[in-house]
C-alpha cells in the first residue's frame, strides 16, 4: 500500500502531524507490519492536501513555531475506502537480516552470533511491547492486527531458537567453513 493511503488511514484515527503520522510507524499500531519516513510522509501530505482529499491548518504551540495538523476530509475517507475495496497485493518480505543469514557462511563466526542475537531479542522485544498493550478501547480489528504480528514475533523466536543449531553447531560451523573456502 502506497505511503498516501496509509497517511489517509491514519488520519482515519483522528488529525495528526506529519510528526505524528511518522510516530505511527515507528511506534504505533504500524510499526511491526509498514514503514514510511519523513521523506515519503510530507510529500504524500502535501499531494493529499492538495488534491482536497485532507485539509491543513496551523496549530500554534508555546514556545515553539506552529506545526501544521492535517485532517481527513469526506473526499479522502471515500477515497480511502475505494483503495480498501480493492484485492491487496502479495505480501513482501524485505529482511537484510535474512540476506545476512542467508550467507551465514562468508560471515566471521563473532559477528554472525551477534546479528543473529540481536535479531533475536529485538523479535523477544516486539512481541513483548505487542502482549503488554492494553485492549481496552482498541477496537477489535487494531486488536487482530496487533495479535497477529505479536503471533509473528512469537514464532520467529521459537524457530530461531529451535534452529540456531543450523548457524551455530559443529556441522553447521563445518559446512559454514566449507562455503567459505568456495
Amino acid at each position: 500500500m502506497d505511503v498516501r493511503t496509509l497517511c489517509l488511514g491514519i488520519l482515519t484515527l483522528g488529525d495528526s502531524s506529519g510528526y505524528d503520522i511518522r510516530k505511527q510507524f515507528e511506534e504505533g499500531p504500524f510499526a511491526y507490519f509498514h514503514h514510511a519516513g519523513f521523506g515519503s510522509i510530507y510529500p504524500a501530505l502535501k499531494a493529499l492536501n492538495r488534491e482536497g482529499l485532507v485539509d491543513c491548518f496551523e496549530m500554534s504551540q508555546r514556545g515553539r513555531p506552529g506545526k501544521k495538523v492535517y485532517s481527513i476530509t469526506a473526499k479522502g475517507l471515500e477515497a480511502f475506502r475505494n483503495r480498501l475495496a480493492k484485492k491487496p497485493a502479495r505480501d513482501k518480505n524485505r529482511s537484510e537480516i535474512m540476506v545476512m543469514l542467508f550467507f551465514a557462511h562468508l560471515l566471521d563466526e563473532d559477528h554472525l552470533r551477534e546479528v543473529f542475537e540481536g535479531y533475536l531479542g529485538g523479535c523477544r522485544k516486539a512481541a513483548e511491547h505487542i502482549k503488554s498493550l492494553d485492549p481496552a478501547g482498541i477496537p477489535p480489528n487494531c486488536q487482530f492486527t496487533s495479535g497477529f504480528g505479536q503471533a509473528l514475533y512469537e514464532a520467529a523466536v521459537r524457530y530461531m531458537e529451535d534452529n540456531r543449531h543450523l548457524l551455530f553447531d559443529k556441522e553447521g560451523n563445518d559446512q559454514r567453513k566449507a562455503g567459505m573456502e568456495r
